[in-house]
């Protein structure tokens, strides 16, 4: 399951933010992410359509790396530690919150 693929419009005001800044607003991110161990993955994923395992990916993939080196990185700690210490069983609720929200995200055309 993939929790978007890129699309941008002509003139994405993204694409001409500087890397710099980009980069520091995203470790920035990241770091609350690692504090904010309560915001369980499900959830993130019920309200915006994506996670920390999916962050992880999109480092994995831009930077030529396997995927559980992305999300070490997201996680701050290796994958199976961070479930072991902070994961949950998702309910039929927020299952179902997650594809409704899913379903919003771009897909491939």
């Amino acid at each position: 399951m993939s929790c978007s693929d890129e699309t941008s419009a002509p003139g994405d005001a993204l694409d001409s933010l500087d890397d710099a800044v980009a980069a520091v607003a995203f470790r920035r991110l990241v770091r609350l992410l690692q504090h904010r161990s309560d915001a369980a993955n499900i959830d993130l994923m019920g309200l915006a359509g994506f996670c920390r395992n999916c962050l992880g990916d999109w480092i994995a993939e831009a930077g030529d790396m396997d995927r559980e080196a992305g999300r070490t990185i997201v996680h701050g700690m290796p994958t199976a530690e961070w479930k072991a210490r902070f994961h949950t069983p998702a309910t039929p609720e927020q299952l179902a919150r997650m594809e409704e929200s899913m379903a919003k995200n771009p897909q491939a055309r």
